[in-house]
């Protein structure tokens, strides 16, 4: 009789040394992806992956199968079904090996199949997303990233917070930048006859609407897609991304920047802990640093400067930016790296910003040029999380807005939160993609993303 197996339990077994169960288990069913086949005539050899693992399992077949040469001719990419024989082989790379007793081809796989064993480009494997999760690459990223999508729920489900399904669809411009989709049933712009009988967008948020829980639940994020129509093709843009924003209500922009610290912390010891064999992978392939610098990260007491210092720290460097330091202007990454890897050498908020260059819904400080934002910098790649105390006042909201210009007609609820027993409270955003660029190292956004959505590139 045979035990049907996942690989990891496998896997499992073995590293716990249980050796019970170990010495219970004898004949094993697998089923899974062949990653490579090769047979050298007298024994051949199988590298199987059932999807629940980073590691293959390695099969083992010889002349005393029935069918030996038609397991021979299993090509890269064919789905099997295998019975064999567990063998610990704590002398190979491997620590146990099955060897075959039984072999069905569940899924033949075309001569053509574009993934072979070897190195392909990553801007080759965005033409064939569709399989690109079978190379070792994605097949890393793409479980990390349902890991770090788990530590993200776990943190803020174990400290009470409540998770909230913000609307895809919206009348408002959340960051007041413009740049939204339209959502439309028409081929022209006659929104009055159009579906919701007014302008629609994709969001490109989900704070305002989340804002409005916090102030039933107090604790609150939404962790979802938000959409941008920005024609940028650089390595860190996309149209279509996924956001975590959550909303604390009674909070200051020290509370912020505590409960920031502490997810950033929380995920990172995350990953390491539960896709380590991924992380290990990372550092040998990609980035041979990404665990040293997350650890430190970690490890670090996240510091705190003031936005007003950390332009002065900028004007006094013995370094030759690209671009001019002044008062008043929006970091670049150049700036904010010096800051976190030159001066502070880890993790840094910088705080109070110009109200200028920061979104209509953050407070104004007392000196009425600033606002209570901050931004966490860290090494590697600069600003990581962007946040802020809200503006709780409705006068000053109200005047802000005016300032800037803004139409109140879709906004008018989000000004009432204000009225309705607002109290002040904090929130932040941190994009899920470019943080699984940090964890991993990989460098364009486009590779952490399972179909990316980019200018003039829509595939599939």
């Amino acid at each position: 009789m045979f035990e049907f197996m996942t690989i990891r339990e496998l896997y499992e077994m073995v590293f716990s040394n249980n050796h019970v169960e170990i010495d219970s288990l004898e004949y094993v069913q697998l089923q899974g992806w062949v990653r490579t086949n090769r047979d050298n005539g007298k024994v051949g050899f199988i590298e199987l992956n059932d999807g629940t693992y980073f590691r293959n399992a390695q099969l083992v077949y010889g002349d005393l199968i029935k069918n030996r040469d038609e397991i021979a001719k299993f090509s890269t990419g064919s789905a099997i079904t295998v019975t064999g024989q567990f063998k610990l082989t704590p002398d190979a790379k491997q620590p146990f090996e099955i060897v075959v007793t039984e072999a069905v081809l569940e899924g033949a796989c075309d001569p053509s199949y574009p993934l072979q064993k070897k190195r392909h480009s990553f801007e080759y494997m965005r033409e064939i997303a569709h399989l690109r999760p079978r190379a070792n690459t994605f097949y890393a990223v793409f479980r990390l990233r349902s890991v770090l999508s788990m530590a993200i729920h776990e943190f803020f489900q174990d400290q009470g917070f409540v998770y909230v399904h913000t609307p895809i669809l919206t009348g408002n411009d959340g960051e007041g930048a413009g740049e939204m989709f339209t959502a439309t049933t028409r081929k022209d712009a006659d929104y009055e006859k159009d579906f919701f009988g007014k302008a629609a967008f994709l969001t490109v948020t989900g704070q305002l609407h989340v804002e409005a829980f916090a102030m039933a639940f107090r604790d609150v994020y939404t962790f979802g897609p938000a959409f941008r129509a920005e024609n940028s093709n650089t390595s860190r843009h996309a149209s279509e991304f996924w956001m975590i924003e959550p909303e604390i209500a009674f909070a200051d922009l020290d509370d912020n920047m505590d409960l920031i610290e502490d997810m950033v912390k929380f995920c990172i010891n995350y990953v390491l802990e539960n896709a380590p064999e991924e992380m290990k992978f990372f550092e040998k392939m990609i980035d041979q640093d990404c665990i040293k610098r997350i650890t430190h990260v970690r490890d670090s007491e996240f510091k705190r400067m003031p936005y007003t210092e950390a332009i002065e720290i900028l004007e006094k460097a013995d370094v030759k930016f690209e671009n001019k330091v002044f008062w008043g202007m929006d970091l670049n990454s150049e700036h904010e790296r010096y800051i976190c890897e030159q001066v502070v050498k880890g993790p840094v908020f910088l705080t109070d910003y110009p109200k200028e260059i920061k979104a209509f819904y953050m407070r104004v400080n007392d000196d009425n040029k600033t606002v209570a934002a901050c931004d966490l910098l860290v090494p590697g790649v600069g600003e990581l999380v962007g946040g802020s105390q809200r503006e709780e006042r409705y006068d000053v909201l109200d005047h802000r807005m005016d300032e800037l210009g803004m139409k109140k007609d879709n906004l008018q609820w989000y000004m009432d939160l204000r009225r309705y027993g607002g109290c002040k409270h904090a929130g932040f955003g941190l994009g899920f993609d470019r943080f699984l660029m940090y964890l991993t190292g990989i460098q364009n956004i486009r590779d952490v993303e399972p179909f990316p959505r980019t200018p003039r590139n829509l595939l599939f």
